[in-house]
């Protein structure tokens, strides 16, 4: 069938038929179809959506990212002929069905899924059915190595190359900021590619952009690394592991993050940029990804256990995720509250402790310093100003301006302080509702956004002491952000009296006591 162009302005692959031309070509939405250009020879296969308004009979609107492959022009004439059915269906039904899945039948599909030959509901049957019949191992390393393949790596001629990565779910985790100068002024390499926020108020990408530029090519990423000895980088530009974001995509709407999915996202990444040694940060608690330290251990147990069929020194440290890391949650904040720990700064003592934990386990595999002192290691290095210099380095290297402190990074204009309505202690902190309020005031998007505690678990408070301020560059945001504070009130005051229940029952003076 020969068909007219209409260029539809979609930032997505795809075609649009009519109803009528469907029907005659013998196709449905979500099928395939070939199109081709008789003036320059290009082709590329492409699923349908179909419309009985938005396109005229004898027409054919092509998507913006389907054109990129053709170059075609407005009212150009096209071939268009039913195309063959991707055989990584079959195995994404394989898996659906229970059966455990070949090393060839995940790289069919991830190859499919980098390429776009996959469309968004097939993606996301792949997700489903991955988690409801889980990966073994054996497929974990063969979807890891499959995202691996199918993107750009990194190669250094030095090493050891060492790598860190926390699985998340826990607000103001800003330790990337001072771990990867720690590791680079110790005179090791680490190309930190980082995320950014899907569900959070600020991943690592979204912090660093507050001091440099993060979107990077493989190429500029190795360079960069070899000048200052690490960077910051958001790692969704780099085109390493790039099936990676593709699912998270998909996983988004179902807030799932299937385990062996998460596993080999990780571990792919790792892998991409040449990582000899990586430290993984595994946060515990009620409101984290992982409940319970049982289950914090075997989930170290599979990413040790990936790391050696991958030739990669792997330690993992299970750390205390009921409360944010710091006090500070929202991009400008928390690169305000990581300077200051650059810069000398005594507190907040968990985000220290935490950064100089996961550094020092990095620093002992990579054979800087003995088992058990790493951390002491670490710590020196923060204390001596070298992983401040450092920073300003990196953030040099990647195009930013390293005349930079801790007191020149302005918040939002906008804020409100909640305040304890009753004397007593913080006994609880909802992660959850924190991020939600975070979000609501603008946080990861807006950079001056976000919320600072006061008061942390089992912190005494007085009647009218603050808890939280909340900040937002916009007013109306700030005001969306207190009626969210006000309904979901995610820290806990209490004073030593949990609940009074009162006795009902009548009692007379003087009656005397049954002693049967």
């Amino acid at each position: 069938m020969r068909l007219t162009v209409r260029l539809v302005d979609i930032a997505a692959r795809g075609i649009l038929l009519h109803h009528t031309d469907a029907k005659s070509l013998g196709v449905l939405a979500g099928d395939r179809i070939v199109i081709s250009s008789p003036v320059t020879g290009k082709a590329t296969v492409d699923y349908v959506e179909t419309t009985g308004t938005l396109i005229d009979q004898g027409r054919i609107g092509v998507y913006h990212h389907t054109n990129e492959q053709l170059t075609l022009t407005e009212n150009e004439v096209v071939e268009v002929r039913v195309a063959d059915r991707p055989v990584s269906l079959d195995y994404i039904k394989k898996k659906m069905e229970g059966e455990k899945l070949t090393r060839e039948d995940i790289r069919a599909i991830v190859a499919d899924i980098v390429q776009d030959t996959l469309s968004p509901s097939e993606i996301t049957a792949f997700v489903v059915s991955s988690y409801i019949n889980q990966l073994d191992m054996d497929e974990i390393e063969s979807l890891t190595r499959a995202m691996v393949e199918t993107g750009d790596q990194l190669s250094f001629h030095a090493g050891p190359i060492v790598d860190k990565h926390s699985i998340g779910g826990v607000p103001g985790n800003k330790i990337s900021l001072i771990v990867v100068p720690i590791i680079a002024a110790s005179g090791l390499l680490i190309p930190k590619t980082s995320s950014r926020a899907i569900t959070g108020a600020g991943g690592t990408a979204d912090l660093m952009e507050v001091l440099a530029p993060v979107e990077f090519s493989a190429s500029e990423v190795q360079e960069m690394t070899i000048k200052a000895g690490g960077v910051i980088v958001w790692g969704g530009a780099t085109n390493i592991a790039p099936a990676d974001d593709k699912i998270i995509i998909q996983e988004y709407p179902f807030k799932i993050d299937q385990i062996g999915q998460m596993i080999a996202s990780v571990m792919a990444k790792k892998f991409a940029v040449g990582a000899d040694v990586v430290a993984i940060d595994i946060p515990v608690g009620k409101y984290c990804k992982v409940h319970t330290i049982e289950e914090g251990r075997k989930l170290a147990r599979q990413f040790i256990d990936l790391g050696e069929r991958l030739n990669m020194r792997v330690e993992c440290a299970l750390t205390y995720g009921d409360a944010p890391v710091g006090r500070a949650i929202g991009p400008k904040l928390e690169i305000k509250e990581a300077l200051s720990v650059l810069e000398g700064s005594d507190s907040p003592r968990s985000l220290i402790q935490k950064s100089c934990v996961i550094a020092g386990i990095a620093l002992e595999l990579a054979g800087k310093a003995n088992r058990g002192e790493g951390a002491n290691l670490a710590l020196e290095i923060l204390r001596s100003g070298k992983a401040l210099k450092k920073f300003l380095e990196i953030i040099a290297v990647q195009g930013g301006t390293p005349d930079v402190s801790s007191e020149k990074i302005t918040v939002g204009e906008h804020f409100y302080t909640v305040r304890a309505d009753s004397t007593g202690y913080v006994i609880d902190l909802n992660n959850h509702s924190l991020i939600t309020i975070a979000r609501t005031a603008g946080a990861p998007a807006d950079h001056g956004a976000g919320l600072y505690l006061h008061a942390k678990h089992g912190t005494s408070l007085s009647k009218g002491d603050p808890i939280f301020t909340i900040y937002a560059d916009r007013k109306w945001r700030l005001e969306k952000a207190i009626e969210e504070a006000r309904r979901l009130r995610p820290v806990m005051v209490e004073g030593m009296l949990i609940d009074r229940v009162p006795n009902v029952r009548e009692w007379v003076p003087g009656r005397s006591r049954n002693l049967e």
